[in-house]
């Protein structure tokens, strides 16, 4: 094996039994990375210089696609279920076998980086790709180790990915030629078939969902920013909801915008990178997530571009709606240059109801806090493109639940007591519907949504007087600063209110359904800040 690139770990992949690769390219930067992928026709160069790739038929990740490892020290841990899905020890080795044969021989691309911006909580990882390009995207998301830690670098985990390589189902245990295994014990994920690169920054992050609760750490699916007088706060939301955006703020610091830990130091950040959409983007909506998308260094993928001028069109879906763009984090102009802060003053948890029933914000009491992050809910309207359709109700648990390897209680409970103790304020963010569901009202405007959660972060709107909502319960403020006082209730934006009644029922009551499986898991306090269907 010959080894090329800069600095080459004295714990070499002999120890990772990839002795047999023809040449590994160590820790290489951006221009020789973007020089192999190029070589290699793994892609091409914009016209400013960026890199763009596509993924092929696997333009997302392949949640059905991911197993782990069923073993003494995960099966009474593990919460197995539609998320962890089990495989056995025989069936991993199986496909690992396979993944070893098939690097042999090759070029792999080899990065040794950190998960964790906290030095005494991080985690040291070792990225193996078939591909350049992969390589440098795990370089963008992952925390670069200084020069003379890379020499002695021994991983934690590693993740060896090749998209060339599938696995057969009838053989290997898996549900298609895509596999994302994961192997808590041995310290090793084998990713096969995706050539998304998303899976590989996922799969690290539910490795730090298991590890970090043993340490007292709860991992957050969130965004989070900080204020010039150390004032952090975290955004949960799901996809759509507009956790990027409102947490880009040019009177605060971005500390990330995805992964985060909250340990007894504060905030920091799980990434050293930031992997944002680019579907329908514009300089005006979001300045600097456009001007990143145009810069060297940064990673496109599955987004139309001009053949002649190597142009990007972010409204073109002909490739994906999910067309991302991947980039180092210190290149967004006002990001932290640690990835920590204190601990947070307030949460903002982001949904963008469809249905238009919800709050634009409300205050929520700590009970309430630990129910709605085990609910995750947002709403989602399908094919708008091709016309109207029925919004759908989504609740990923934790704002995260595909990440998640422990039962979501162990989340919420390290919520709950680390609200408690730092006393921080708890906010629900509507950024969806008002005036009526979909197809009938109008998206909340992003300047009153900004205007709210500026009132929420800089203090002004705790000290309000606020009045129950009498389907959710929560706490609805009876005025905010820069905001028409006639948005605050949604009941009061509907025309037809006989028909904001009858869909605030229905929404309560999916509600209700949904949060069935936590009912005899969770303490009375939750319990009783459960949203109860009206008779």
């Amino acid at each position: 094996m010959e080894n090329v690139g800069n600095r080459a770990s004295s714990f070499g992949l002999d120890n990772l039994d990839l002795g047999g690769v023809k040449t590994a390219h160590w820790n290489l930067g951006a221009p020789q990375l973007f020089e192999h992928a190029c070589r290699r026709s793994e892609g091409q160069l914009t016209a400013y210089g960026a890199f763009i790739a596509l993924t092929g038929e696997h333009t997302g990740r392949s949640p059905n696609d991911r197993f782990v490892v069923e073993e003494d020290s995960t099966k009474g841990v593990i919460a197995w279920g539609d998320v962890n899905r089990p495989i056995s020890q025989a069936q991993f080795d199986q496909v690992h076998t396979k993944m070893l044969n098939h690097l042999n021989g090759k070029e792999v691309f080899v990065q040794d980086c950190y998960a964790g911006a906290d030095k005494a909580n991080r985690l040291k990882v070792r990225v193996v790709t078939e591909n350049a390009w992969h390589n440098l995207f795990a370089r963008n998301m992952f925390i670069q180790p200084a020069a003379d830690e890379l020499d002695a670098f021994q991983p934690e985990f590693t993740v060896l990915q090749a998209p060339s390589l599938t696995a057969d189902p009838a053989t290997d245990g898996t549900t298609s030629g895509t596999f994302i295994l994961v192997h808590l014990a041995k310290k090793l994920i084998i990713v096969g078939g995706s050539a998304y690169a998303g899976e590989i920054k996922k799969s690290i992050f539910s490795i730090m969902n298991f590890l970090m609760p043993e340490r007292g750490i709860l991992p957050m699916h969130c965004s989070a920013n900080v204020g010039a007088a150390g004032d952090s706060a975290i955004f949960f939301g799901l996809s759509g909801t507009g956790k990027t955006t409102l947490s880009a703020d040019s009177s605060r610091s971005l500390i990330g915008d995805d992964e985060h830990g909250w340990g007894d130091n504060g905030v920091f950040n799980f990434e050293g990178g930031c992997y944002a959409k680019t579907i329908n983007l514009t300089h005006e909506a979001e300045p600097e997530i456009f001007d990143l998308c145009h810069t060297f260094g940064s990673i496109i993928e599955n987004v139309t571009i001009d053949p002649d001028t190597r142009e990007l069109d972010f409204f073109d879906k002909t490739h994906s709606e999910n067309g991302r763009v991947s980039y180092d984090i210190s290149r967004v102009p006002n990001a932290s240059t640690t990835g920590q802060a204190g601990h947070p003053k307030n949460i903002v948890m982001l949904t963008c109801d469809a249905f238009g029933v919800l709050p634009p914000i409300s205050k929520l009491t700590p009970e309430q806090a630990m129910y709605h992050f085990l609910s995750g809910y947002t709403a989602k309207v399908a094919g708008t493109e091709r016309g109207l359709k029925e919004p759908t109700a989504t609740f990923s648990t934790c704002f995260g639940a595909p990440f998640m390897p422990r039962h979501p209680t162990v989340y919420a409970k390290l919520l709950g007591d680390k609200m408690a103790e730092h006393n921080v304020n708890c906010w629900l963010v509507n950024t969806g519907w008002s005036g009526g569901g979909y197809g009938v009202g109008d998206r909340m405007k992003i300047a009153y949504t900004r205007a709210m959660v500026n009132a929420a972060l800089d203090g002004s709107l705790a000290n309000a007087s606020f009045t129950a909502d009498p389907n959710f319960g929560v706490l609805v403020p009876d005025s905010c600063p820069n905001v028409p006082a006639g948005v605050l209730v949604p009941r009061n934006t509907w025309a037809d209110k006989e028909a904001y009644d009858a869909q605030a029922k229905q929404l309560t009551e999916l509600f209700e359904e949904n949060f069935k499986k936590f009912s005899g898991s969770v303490d009375e306090g939750v319990n009783a800040a459960a949203i109860k269907a009206a008779a």
